[in-house]
């Protein structure tokens, strides 16, 4: 997705990296992310979300954006009760959010 949506450019944005320590941390990242992007695309207030591989097999770059903050935080609320959060909750994270002022 390109980052704006509708012409709106979210006022929320979070970008990083999603960091395995392992192949089974890798491999559970790869089963359930498809989903994940599915289910946070269709999340009311999503500008963008997108997920890629680095040239690191074991990391992931993270880009989301999203219209105000009650849209991010519905998406984190609706993240910790999904199956993405259960599979990779012991992942390391390294995430700047901005624009939650």
């Amino acid at each position: 997705m390109s980052g704006e949506t509708d012409g709106r450019i979210g006022g929320v944005r979070l970008s990083g990296r999603l960091i395995c320590t392992s192949q089974a941390e890798a491999d559970a990242v790869r089963e359930h992310l498809p989903e994940h992007i599915r289910l946070t695309r269709s999340e009311p207030g999503c500008v963008s979300f997108d997920v890629t591989r680095t040239d690191d097999p074991l990391v992931w770059r993270v880009e989301e954006s999203f219209r105000d903050k009650a849209a991010f935080e519905f998406h984190q609320q609706r993240t910790r009760s999904s199956a993405w959060w259960e599979a990779t909750a012991g992942i390391a994270r390294d995430f700047r959010v901005t624009g939650l002022a």
